[in-house]
């Protein structure tokens, strides 16, 4: 009997320069899924991934970057071991790798879509100073208490990314998160640290690119999904257009909440796989699921691991 997998997919801050170079160097497949994606959007995906630069950590590269190794890791896996899924995950951006795994997007419209979702992020913080702030050591009810009580003096900081217990990033302008900085140490928090971000994700100062970045998904997504995904917004399934759409736009202004969601399907399913640079989710998940095994496939020697456990 199969094991009931979830197959799942990392975020920005995932990437690395090297990142995919082991596929690339190994595979027919990776070679031409780097060069069709680079001719969609006029990227040479080899100098941004292989050679130090300053762009990959720009979110307009950023994005279509993480995307492609991951879905390179996931078709060369889907090609050396098939596999079905019982449902697919992401972190923020991920959840647009986890559409593609679906079959519900083509992987180059999906690269062209995240490279237009990270100029649409860019645009719309571009006039403002923002950033974003990751909190330890305090619990998530103390965050959101705190950033309720900043925003009714007038500040713009705001929950975004629910990781695992004791690990949350805000979201808001960058002297109003320095600000705040005292507030959470005073609190308890072991540390308040400003990321090296100049964007502020997953909070109201992205609504300017909510109705872009659905018109755009519009005419690339479909309704040809093979198993539902987790939205970051709901911790809950969707498997339609309609749902797709409604909800990726809604995860511009809302709190990417990766550790309610696995804690809702662990009970669902017996084993993770993640696809994409570094193993951030998987060191994530053991704490947000201990009991449920995460493996990961970032290059060919992972891939060949992977394969070879679910013999």
């Amino acid at each position: 009997m199969s094991k009931k997998i979830a197959m799942i997919f990392p975020g920005q801050g995932s990437q690395s320069i090297g990142m995919g170079k082991s596929f690339y160097e190994n595979s027919p497949l990776a070679r031409e899924m780097f060069e069709k994606a680079g001719e969609r959007i006029g990227v040479d995906f080899t100098k941004l991934l292989f050679e130090p630069n300053e762009q990959l950590d720009q979110t307009e590269y950023t994005q279509p970057a993480i995307l492609l190794v991951s879905m390179i890791a996931y078709k060369l896996f889907q090609e050396a071991r098939p596999t079905d899924a019982v449902m697919f995950l992401g972190h923020s951006l991920g959840e647009f790798s986890a559409l593609c795994a679906s079959g519900a997007i083509d992987y180059i419209d999906a690269v062209e879509l995240v490279h237009k979702r990270g100029k649409l992020m860019s645009q719309a913080c571009e006039s403002i100073n923002a950033g974003m702030m990751a909190i330890l050591g305090l619990e998530d009810g103390v965050v959101e208490e705190l950033c309720a009580r900043a925003n009714g003096e007038g500040k713009r900081v705001w929950p975004a990314n629910f990781n695992q217990n004791g690990q949350l990033v805000v979201a808001g302008i960058k002297e109003d998160l320095q600000a705040m900085e005292s507030v959470f140490k005073e609190a308890g928090a072991k540390r308040a640290l400003l990321l090296n971000m100049s964007i502020a994700s997953h909070c109201p100062l992205l609504s300017s690119a909510m109705e872009p970045l659905g018109e755009a998904m519009e005419a690339m997504v479909n309704d040809t999904f093979c198993a539902p995904i987790v939205s970051n917004v709901t911790t809950e399934k969707y498997a339609t257009k309609e749902e797709a759409l409604k909800l990726l736009k809604i995860q511009l202004i809302q709190p990417v909440k990766y550790k309610q969601s696995i804690e809702a399907i662990a009970g669902e399913i017996e084993l993770m796989i993640e696809f994409g640079n570094g193993a951030v989710l998987k060191g994530l998940n053991k704490r947000n699921a201990p009991d449920v095994e995460t493996l990961g496939i970032s290059d060919m020697e992972s891939l060949a691991k992977v394969c070879e456990a679910l013999v």
